[in-house]
This record gives structure tokens, sequence and C-alpha cells, in this order.
């Protein structure tokens, strides 16, 4: 009887050992299922990207433009000025947002775009466990960084034209970049140019600021174009011998924008003037 009963406890124990070992398998099969988990949750996060502008094939998340008005020449000291402007454009702009950059022509509405993609993160932003901080290094370097640091370095070249038509190259941009965006994303546009309009509908050096002119004449019409949910920075070159002030600019411009439903987001005074 006294062998019997050592027996019995000894499949107890058994029987104890088994059940604790089972519970530890199947912690340690949750444990690998949840980092498993973990690491598909940070995964997710790298966003599959188109290969020619880097950006989210389901969308930019941002949409920054730039137009260059580079039609006059500008001074060293603004262009200097300009330059740093532009780096902390390009530093603002979140991973997975586009930057669309265009120059402007003597002609309406006809712009040449200089750079178009999106950030798509640096190496200092790669997650080592679930991608390849090298090769993010080099496509950020690539395909982002350096083809706007080659930008940056020419902001000073330009030709004499015989037209200034910005109105016509914010129309432009607004139906390219903007329009078709979603509405949900920032938007956001920048100006770098001495903001005076001159084309046969409309001009600044003819028509001088009055806003009230600008209201009467054709162009009031043809470059009407809907800014919702636009905001618009305008970064000036300062020209000598205007017959009006820079004030007197700032307030046509914040007009024209208000009245074509954008946000005026401001009216820098670079440095330097030619």
């Amino acid at each position: 009887m006294a062998l019997a009963r050592r027996r019995r406890r000894s499949r107890g124990g058994g029987s104890a050992g088994l059940i604790i070992a089972t519970v530890c398998l199947a912690v340690l099969s949750l444990g690998i299922v949840g980092a498993y988990g973990w690491l598909r949750l940070k995964a997710s996060g790298n966003v599959a990207v188109d290969q020619a502008s880097l950006c989210p094939v389901d969308g930019p998340k941002s949409e920054t433009a730039i137009l260059l008005d580079v039609t006059d020449p500008i001074s060293d000291t603004t262009t200097l000025d300009l330059r740093n402007q532009f780096q902390k454009i390009v530093a603002d702009v979140p991973v997975g947002g586009a930057i669309d950059i265009y120059a402007l022509t003597e002609k309406e509405g006809v712009l040449v775009q200089t750079f178009h993609g999106c950030n798509p993160g640096s190496g200092a932003s790669a997650d080592e466990w679930t991608s390849n901080p090298r090769l993010m290094q080099a496509r950020w370097e690539k395909g982002f960084q350096k083809p706007l640091a080659d930008i940056a370095g020419k902001l000073n070249v330009g030709e004499a034209g015989k037209q200034s038509p910005i109105m016509a190259g914010i129309q432009k941009i607004n139906l390219e970049v903007f329009a078709g965006a979603s509405g949900s994303i920032p938007k956001q546009l920048y100006i770098a140019s001495d903001m005076i309009e001159h084309t046969d509908a409309f001009s600044n050096y003819r028509d001088g600021v009055s806003y009230r002119k600008f209201q009467s004449s054709p162009a009031r019409d043809r470059f009407r174009t809907s800014l919702d949910g636009v905001k618009i920075r305008i970064l000036a070159f300062q020209r000598p011998g205007m017959k009006f002030g820079i004030e007197e600019l700032a307030n046509f411009w914040a007009q024209w924008i208000k009245d074509n439903n954008g946000y005026f987001d401001g009216f820098v005074r670079l440095e330097g003037i030619r």
C-alpha cells in the first residue's frame, strides 16, 4: 500500500511539471507572437513609395510649393538671404511631404518645374529593426537633398523678362499642385519675387498698387483662382526707385490672396536691394 501511494504521488508530480511546462510554452509563444506583431507594426511605418518621386503611393502627407521669380537678377545679399530661407523651407518638409519648385517665365501660365519629390526620410530617422539606415540615407541624399541643394546654389541666375505674370504663375501652381491634393493635408506656397505684377492685363508699374484699379481690370477674372486651404508666404526682393512703398505692395497682395480664398501667411522683406 505504501508503494502504491508513492507511485500516485510520482504521477501527480509529473502532471504538475507537465502543466508548468505547457504554461511556460504558451507564455513564450505569446511573447514571440507579440514581438512579431510589434515588428510588423513598426514596419508598417515604412510605407511604400514611388521610386521616381519618393512620394508615398497613397499620396503625400503635405504639399509645399515654391515659385521662384528670377525674371530679373537679384543682388548677392538677397541671394544669400533667399538661400537661407530656402534651406529652412526644405528642412521643414516632413517625411512623406511633397515639395514642388517652379521658376516663373515671362509668358503667362508658363512655368519651368525644376523639382518634384517627397522627403523619404534620412538614415537618421530609420529604425534599425525594420529598415536599412544606410540605404535610406543614400536614397535621401540622391533623390531629395542633393537636387535641392543644387537649386539653392543657382538662385541668383535670372534674365530680364518683358513681363512678370506672378498671378498667372500662382494660378498655374494652384491647379497643378494643390487642386488635386487631399483637402485634409497642409498646403503651403512660398513666392520669392519682387511681387511687381506686370502684364498687359494689369501692371503695378503702370497702374500702381490701387486694388480698385485691379478690380476693374481684365486681370481680376483672367487670373482668378480658388486658393482654399492654401497658406501663402511672400519672400520679397527689394527694387530701387519704386513709385509706391513696400507696405502698400504687401497690402495689395494680402488683399488679392484673401479675395481668392487663400490664407496670407506673411510678407518677408529679404535683405539687399538691386
